[in-house]
Protein backbone atom coordinates (compact mmCIF):
# COMPACT_ATOMS: atom_id res chain seq x y z
CA UNK A 1 0.00 0.00 0.00
CA UNK A 2 1.24 3.44 -0.77
CA UNK A 3 1.68 5.72 2.20
CA UNK A 4 1.76 8.79 0.02
CA UNK A 5 -1.08 10.63 -1.56
CA UNK A 6 -4.57 11.69 -0.65
CA UNK A 7 -6.03 8.15 -0.46
CA UNK A 8 -3.97 7.26 2.60
CA UNK A 9 -4.83 10.53 4.33
CA UNK A 10 -8.55 10.07 3.61
CA UNK A 11 -8.35 6.49 4.93
CA UNK A 12 -6.80 7.75 8.19
CA UNK A 13 -9.54 10.37 8.57
CA UNK A 14 -12.30 7.82 7.85
CA UNK A 15 -10.79 5.30 10.28
CA UNK A 16 -10.45 7.93 13.03
CA UNK A 17 -14.02 9.12 12.57
CA UNK A 18 -15.36 5.56 12.62
CA UNK A 19 -13.37 4.76 15.78
CA UNK A 20 -14.68 7.92 17.47
CA UNK A 21 -18.28 7.00 16.57
CA UNK A 22 -17.88 3.46 17.89
CA UNK A 23 -16.26 4.79 21.09
CA UNK A 24 -19.16 7.19 21.72
CA UNK A 25 -21.72 4.51 20.93
CA UNK A 26 -20.18 2.19 23.53
CA UNK A 27 -20.00 5.04 26.07
CA UNK A 28 -23.65 5.97 25.47
CA UNK A 29 -24.72 2.36 25.73
CA UNK A 30 -23.10 2.01 29.16
CA UNK A 31 -24.12 5.44 30.46
CA UNK A 32 -20.75 7.21 30.45
CA UNK A 33 -20.18 10.83 29.48
CA UNK A 34 -19.73 11.35 25.75
CA UNK A 35 -16.75 13.02 24.07
CA UNK A 36 -17.19 15.98 21.79
CA UNK A 37 -15.05 16.72 18.73
CA UNK A 38 -12.21 18.31 20.75
CA UNK A 39 -11.95 15.65 23.46
CA UNK A 40 -14.15 17.41 26.00
CA UNK A 41 -16.76 15.47 27.94
CA UNK A 42 -20.47 16.07 27.57
CA UNK A 43 -22.29 15.10 30.75
CA UNK A 44 -25.90 14.14 30.86
CA UNK A 45 -28.32 16.94 31.48
CA UNK A 46 -28.80 17.85 35.13
CA UNK A 47 -32.12 19.49 34.33
CA UNK A 48 -34.66 18.55 37.05
CA UNK A 49 -37.45 18.49 34.48
CA UNK A 50 -35.65 15.69 32.66
CA UNK A 51 -35.38 13.60 35.82
CA UNK A 52 -39.04 14.22 36.69
CA UNK A 53 -40.07 13.15 33.21
CA UNK A 54 -37.82 10.11 33.46
CA UNK A 55 -39.37 9.11 36.79
CA UNK A 56 -42.87 9.53 35.35
CA UNK A 57 -41.95 7.35 32.40
CA UNK A 58 -40.46 4.72 34.70
CA UNK A 59 -43.61 4.72 36.85
CA UNK A 60 -45.80 4.41 33.76
CA UNK A 61 -43.58 1.63 32.47
CA UNK A 62 -43.91 -0.29 35.75
CA UNK A 63 -47.68 0.19 35.72
CA UNK A 64 -47.91 -1.06 32.15
CA UNK A 65 -45.75 -4.08 32.98
CA UNK A 66 -48.06 -5.08 35.85
CA UNK A 67 -51.08 -4.60 33.60
CA UNK A 68 -49.41 -6.73 30.94
CA UNK A 69 -48.79 -9.43 33.55
CA UNK A 70 -52.47 -9.44 34.52
CA UNK A 71 -53.54 -9.58 30.88
CA UNK A 72 -51.12 -12.45 30.32
CA UNK A 73 -52.65 -14.38 33.22
CA UNK A 74 -56.15 -13.80 31.83
CA UNK A 75 -54.98 -14.91 28.40
CA UNK A 76 -53.62 -18.14 29.87
CA UNK A 77 -56.97 -18.82 31.55
CA UNK A 78 -58.83 -18.17 28.30
CA UNK A 79 -56.45 -20.42 26.38
CA UNK A 80 -57.00 -23.15 28.94
CA UNK A 81 -60.77 -22.79 28.57
CA UNK A 82 -60.61 -22.82 24.79
CA UNK A 83 -58.17 -25.72 24.49
CA UNK A 84 -59.82 -27.82 27.21
CA UNK A 85 -61.81 -30.79 26.02
CA UNK A 86 -65.31 -29.81 25.04
CA UNK A 87 -66.63 -32.83 26.87
CA UNK A 88 -65.32 -31.85 30.29
CA UNK A 89 -68.12 -29.32 30.81
CA UNK A 90 -70.70 -31.87 29.72
CA UNK A 91 -69.12 -34.44 32.05
CA UNK A 92 -69.31 -32.00 34.96
CA UNK A 93 -72.99 -31.29 34.23
CA UNK A 94 -73.73 -35.03 34.06
CA UNK A 95 -71.89 -35.53 37.35
CA UNK A 96 -74.12 -32.89 38.93
CA UNK A 97 -77.19 -34.67 37.57
CA UNK A 98 -75.99 -37.99 38.97
CA UNK A 99 -75.66 -36.52 42.47
CA UNK A 100 -79.41 -36.48 42.84
CA UNK A 101 -81.85 -33.66 43.50
CA UNK A 102 -80.91 -31.04 46.04
CA UNK A 103 -84.58 -30.35 46.81
CA UNK A 104 -87.52 -32.65 47.22
CA UNK A 105 -88.94 -34.26 44.11
CA UNK A 106 -91.80 -32.43 42.32
CA UNK A 107 -94.31 -35.03 43.54
CA UNK A 108 -93.38 -34.28 47.16
CA UNK A 109 -93.77 -30.52 46.78
CA UNK A 110 -97.04 -29.05 47.91
CA UNK A 111 -96.28 -25.37 47.51
CA UNK A 112 -96.26 -23.99 43.97
CA UNK A 113 -93.63 -21.40 44.90
CA UNK A 114 -91.29 -23.57 46.97
CA UNK A 115 -88.14 -22.51 45.12
CA UNK A 116 -87.64 -18.80 45.75
CA UNK A 117 -90.75 -17.52 44.02
CA UNK A 118 -90.43 -19.49 40.81
CA UNK A 119 -93.60 -21.44 39.96
CA UNK A 120 -92.64 -25.11 39.88
CA UNK A 121 -96.02 -26.66 39.15
CA UNK A 122 -95.52 -27.42 35.47
CA UNK A 123 -98.89 -29.16 35.18
CA UNK A 124 -100.74 -25.90 35.75
CA UNK A 125 -100.59 -23.75 32.66
CA UNK A 126 -102.00 -20.38 31.79
CA UNK A 127 -105.17 -20.28 29.79
CA UNK A 128 -105.04 -18.16 26.66
CA UNK A 129 -108.33 -16.39 25.96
Amino acid sequence: MEFEGPVFILAIIAFSTLAWLINNWIRAKHGYALEDEWGGKTERSANPADSVETEQLRAENAELRTLLGKVDQRMQVLERIVTDKGYSLADEIEALRDRGPALASPADRTDTYSDGGTPLAVTQREQAR
